[in-house]
């Protein structure tokens, strides 16, 4: 019996499964007729979630909510209408930049055709002048060629730099930053004049005192190469305007390291070429304190703490040495023992004991007899107090000991 009912039950399974449920026609439909939508590459992790069942966890929570509504409403496609405006824009800002590029900035529309140049102050001003312009009227004033004008006037040592300021649509302002001689670079050969970035100025004309440095090797190529001389240089060239003129050279010496001689001046003493900045603004504190005045030297190796040497020595006026008797001067004043040496005084006479008081030693010094009218004890200007008298003969002054 139980084998024939799961049978049975078996074949009325088989048979439900076989039954085809009726299709709904309407469904069907509005699937054919729907336009489908592209799934983005964005809504890939939203579609996992929902798989695995845990996106509904996360709205129950909160965590999502109306935010992950908007952002799949975000993420849909554009229009069509939309997405041709967008490649028709795109099109367009192509085609300006193509003709920009490719026409206009060297088209004669922006042509330089006025040229000023400033900044000039050697003799060699007019045809740095013309070269520039010659080359600046080749070009445009939204095609700027940095490289082209420099190499116009490398053959110019005193060119350091050129500034460019375009005026559109024709004009242009060129500033020239010249390379100013910060020493004469001085060998047994040849003096040239050297800028303090150790650039040769060959042909430059100096105006006026440039502080010399002397240089052991050959001057040769477009910089100086001698270590030692490009020391000195970083001195001289980092002095203030005012003192750099005053300078005559750089020194090297053993003991002292860099010292810059001034005409009508001390020498200072900058040992080394680090923080040449604060060594000269303190050389210059230094120079304008009037308590220095008449220094020979002024030491700045340590630029926090200046020291002024060679200074002349104040008369001082001599003082008794300590235990001296002392005596009063009519005006006031305490002189000094007139037995001391160095004094104008005559020595105090020798006295002679008696044989009596060789016996017995005195320990006071006896006075000496008043002069009539003045009271005792006082001291007359002129008169030299009387010496102390002591057992024996002093000879010059000093206290013979006892036999």
């Amino acid at each position: 019996m139980r084998g024939g009912a799961a049978s049975v039950t078996g074949r009325r399974r088989a048979a439900r499964r076989s039954v085809r449920r009726p299709v709904n026609r309407r469904f069907v439909r509005r699937l054919a007729t729907r336009r489908p939508v592209r799934r983005l590459a964005a809504e890939r992790p939203v579609r996992r979630l929902i798989a695995q069942g845990a996106l509904r966890r996360l709205v129950a929570r909160g965590a999502i909510g109306r935010v992950a509504t908007r952002h799949s409403r975000g993420l849909r496609a554009l229009s069509v209408r939309a997405r041709r405006r967008l490649l028709a824009l795109a099109a367009v800002c192509l085609a300006l930049a193509g003709v920009f590029q490719f026409w206009f900035r060297d088209s004669e529309l922006v042509d330089v055709d006025h040229v000023t140049v400033s900044g000039l102050s050697t003799r060699e001003a007019p045809r740095l002048r013309a070269a520039l312009a010659a080359t600046a009227r080749s070009m445009t004033t939204l095609h700027l060629d940095r490289e082209r004008l420099e190499r116009a006037v490398e053959a110019y040592p005193v060119v350091r730099a050129l500034e460019l300021s375009p005026d559109f649509p024709h004009g242009l302002h060129i500033q020239v930053i010249e390379h100013h001689p910060a020493a004469m670079a001085v060998t047994d050969e040849a003096r040239v004049p050297v800028a303090r970035d150790g650039t040769l100025l060959r042909g430059v004309p100096v105006e006026g005192r440039t502080p010399t440095v002397t240089v052991e090797r050959a001057l040769r190529g477009e910089r100086l190469e001698d270590p030692a001389a490009l020391r000195a240089l970083r001195v001289a060239g980092g002095a203030p305007a005012a003192i750099r003129r005053r300078i005559e050279s750089v020194e090297r010496r053993k003991s002292d390291g860099l010292v810059v001689p001034l005409r009508d001046g001390p020498e200072v003493i900058f040992g080394d070429a680090v923080r040449v900045r604060a060594k000269w603004i303190a050389a210059a504190r230094v120079l304008a304190d009037k308590a220095a005045a008449g220094a020979s030297y002024i030491d700045v190796r340590l630029p926090g703490r200046p020291a002024a040497g060679g200074l002349p020595a104040e008369t001082v006026t001599p003082v008794a040495p300590a235990g001296s008797p002392t005596y009063s001067t009519p005006d006031g004043g305490a002189a000094a023992d007139p037995g001391a040496p160095g004094t104008g005084s005559p020595p105090p006479s020798t006295t002679t004991a008696s044989p009596d008081a060789a016996a017995a030693p005195l320990t006071e010094p006896a006075e000496p007899a008043p002069v009539p009218g003045t009271a005792p004890g006082t001291v007359t200007p002129g008169q030299a107090p009387a010496a102390p008298t002591t057992g024996g003969t002093a000879a010059d002054g000093a206290a013979s000991p006892l036999p």
